[in-house]
């Protein structure tokens, strides 16, 4: 699995996701970073980065 399939994948569920009451989510595709805000105000931002099992 490739890093902008995997992306996608989370966006869908993220998006789709009634029980995580976000309010806004937003993909910067460039930085390979969502950030997601919530209905009661926080804010989170994810970063994607693939790494080689070996790294881990």
């Amino acid at each position: 699995m490739d890093l902008n399939y995997f992306k996608d994948k989370l966006f869908d569920l993220l998006n789709d996701s009634d029980g995580l009451k976000l309010a806004d989510l937003n993909a910067d595709e460039q930085n390979n970073l969502f950030t997601v805000k919530t209905e009661d105000g926080d804010v989170f931002e994810i970063l994607f980065r693939q790494v080689e099992p070996n790294e881990i």
